[in-house]
């Protein structure tokens, strides 16, 4: 019998401050959680920069924010092939994939669909600010940001904002701590028509196993 993971995930993308800026994804950091005697707990981690193909050149305000260099995309690979990775590290069990807030759902369909890469494994996603928004009953528009629910939690905050695999590690330190109170959830991407809305980056964050497509994930 195939266990059960859930893939915390978060990524990083150039900034886009102005419409008709293209943000493209150059960092993705994940976390894998499983149950070991019911016990949620983080058993590996996955962290890969991407090299952006759109525009190449990173701006100031993308240095800036995430800390990420031109040196640490240009010897990346492109989205494909570290998505195929990513996937390949996922693993065969059955998965929830989980992040903070839809930002980051919306971006993976987005630029895999530009990029004509598969789509199919984007499933059974879970929006984990929501989740504790509900869990604690707020307001709709009091979504919370990352690092103010990690402080309400209690959760050493680990690492550097805006670092995809550090911002990971503390969404799923989130998802441990909360489980017993969380209700997640299956679904697939046509599931949510909201998806095809545009992504912009914000300052403030408040069954069929996919493998068949990973021959599609050619190398550019």
């Amino acid at each position: 019998m195939l266990s059960l993971s859930y893939i915390v995930y978060d990524l990083e993308m150039t900034v886009r401050r102005k419409k008709g800026q293209v943000a493209e994804i150059i960092e993705i950091g994940a976390a894998k959680v499983v149950l070991k005697d019911g016990v949620p707990s983080i058993e590996d981690t996955f962290q890969s920069f991407v090299r952006p193909v759109v525009v190449p050149q990173l701006s100031e305000d993308t240095v800036s924010f995430t800390g990420i260099r031109q040196e640490d995309v240009n010897g990346a690979e492109t989205l494909g092939p570290v998505i195929r990775r990513f996937v390949e590290w996922i693993g065969p069990e059955e998965y929830y994939l989980c992040a903070w807030g839809p930002d980051d759902h919306r971006q993976f369909v987005q630029e895999c669909r530009q990029q004509k890469l598969p789509t199919d494994w984007i499933l059974n996603h879970n929006n984990l600010q929501k989740m504790l928004s509900k869990t604690f009953k707020l307001e709709k528009h009091q979504q919370m940001g990352l690092k103010n629910a990690v402080e309400m939690l209690e959760i050493p905050f680990v690492g550097s904002h805006h670092r995809a695999l550090d911002d990971a590690m503390n969404t799923a330190q989130i998802l441990v701590k909360l489980f017993g109170q969380l209700q997640f959830r299956r679904n697939k991407i046509s599931d949510d028509a909201k998806l095809e809305s545009e992504v912009v980056y914000k300052t403030d964050h408040y069954e069929n196993l996919p493998f068949a497509s990973l021959a599609k994930l050619f190398d550019k």
